[in-house]
């Protein structure tokens, strides 16, 4: 196997974390944007779009307790977007 082949895959590869992260991140970025403008919370799609999102966000739900629920929300869920985007960008790093 040539070196370029070689590298070429750990390439695509890096690209692949990237993009499942920057994929992981939209969900949560959804979600906040679902929240914060006011979406229907009985409607199907939120109730999908916030099954997803929950599990995505890992430990910060309830990592900042503020009073307002909107702001909340954006501190705790940004905080899991952000997440997702550093650790799959350094995951590519090392890929490549």
């Amino acid at each position: 196997m040539s070196t370029s082949r070689i590298s070429s895959g750990r390439g695509t590869a890096a690209r692949v974390v990237v993009g499942i992260g920057a994929l992981f991140a939209l969900v949560e970025v959804v979600y906040i944007l679902m929240v914060v403008l006011g979406a229907n919370q009985a409607n199907a799609f939120f109730g999908f779009i916030r099954s997803v999102a929950d599990p995505l966000a890992l430990f910060f739900p309830g990592l900042f307790t503020l009073s307002n629920n909107d702001i909340g929300v954006l501190i705790n869920y940004g905080l899991a977007a952000v997440f997702w985007l550093v650790v799959t960008g350094i995951i590519a790093r090392l890929l490549r």
